[in-house]
């Protein structure tokens, strides 16, 4: 992504024998859309949560939730938060303002000037058939 302006809210909840984090984001990426190939900004939102467990050793094989050992102070949630925002954004990436003609990029102009024009074919009437399709209009 060239440029992304996100924000993330992380709530901690500690409980008894387990820590459970909130992710929330939003914000903007910017993306080439997949039609005029022209950056735009994406709108993005998203939720994850994340259970934290304290076991004997390190294991994240889960993607909701992580155990970390008894004497650990220190959770990266880098990780979790990148592909939170990776998730959020959609596989078909298209510029609104392509999908309802607002927005003309050049490579949209570019393709409707080299696009092949129609040619109207004039009609050579040979007068031998002029007598048969008279039959036919005559019913």
């Amino acid at each position: 992504y060239d440029d992304v302006n996100i924000k993330v809210d992380i709530v901690l909840e500690k409980k008894s024998t387990m820590l459970e984090l909130s992710f929330k984001h939003s914000g903007t990426v910017n993306l080439p859309c997949d039609v005029s190939v022209d950056n735009f900004d994406l709108p993005v939102e998203g939720k994850l949560t994340l259970i934290v467990k304290f076991g004997d050793e390190y294991n994240d094989d889960n993607d909701e939730m992580l155990v970390v050992p008894h004497g650990e102070f220190q959770i990266d949630v880098s990780q979790y938060i990148y592909e939170m925002i990776v998730l959020s954004v959609p596989l078909k990436r298209i510029n609104p303002g392509t999908e309802d003609g607002s927005v003309a990029p050049d490579i949209l102009n570019k393709l409707s000037e080299l696009s092949p024009k129609e040619e109207h074919k004039v009609e050579d009437n040979d007068p031998r058939w002029d007598e048969l399709r008279k039959l036919l209009t005559d019913k």
